[in-house]
């Protein structure tokens, strides 16, 4: 944080680096790691947590994997159909996104994203931090839908 004064910096406290009070969770076998990332602190609120703006943003990349096998080609977010924080994300944690269709339609595709953190001094343990389920459609170069050219992998 050395480009921030200090008067800014004193007003900040230390990234979270305490274990959440969490039950340790396992990520579900039906679902594929499509991505993996370590928020920074520019990903962070005064208070040492990530902006839940920039999880969702993570999601919706995580999110487009799987659904973009399918639609081999362009491909637009339509929908955010549930979106659960569960617990707070905090800089330094490995955050990997898991993914797994849930419905193909003739242009859309949905998928569910569950985001497990390893906390940055409990490395090996996960938590279950956000939930999603995304439907996202696939689009021709004049951005209307067009049919998913593929339904299974």
């Amino acid at each position: 944080m050395s480009h921030l004064s200090s008067s800014v910096t004193r007003h900040l406290r230390a990234p979270n680096s305490e274990p959440v009070q969490a039950a340790p969770a396992e990520p579900p076998p039906d679902h594929v790691l499509v991505m993996k990332v370590i928020p920074q602190p520019a990903d962070a609120n005064s208070n040492g947590d990530i902006f839940g703006g920039w999880v969702m943003a993570q999601v919706d990349m995580a999110g487009a994997v799987l659904p973009a096998r399918y639609a081999q080609g362009r491909m637009a977010t339509v929908a955010v159909n549930q979106f659960i924080f569960k617990q707070p994300v905090r800089i330094g944690d490995i955050l990997s996104f898991y993914a797994k269709m849930e419905r193909i339609g003739r242009t859309s595709l949905t998928v569910n994203v569950g985001v497990f953190a390893e906390r940055f001094n409990n490395q090996g343990h996960y938590i279950k931090v956000t939930e999603a389920t995304l439907t996202y459609v696939a689009i021709d170069d004049q951005g209307r839908p067009r049919p998913v050219p593929i339904t299974k992998i």
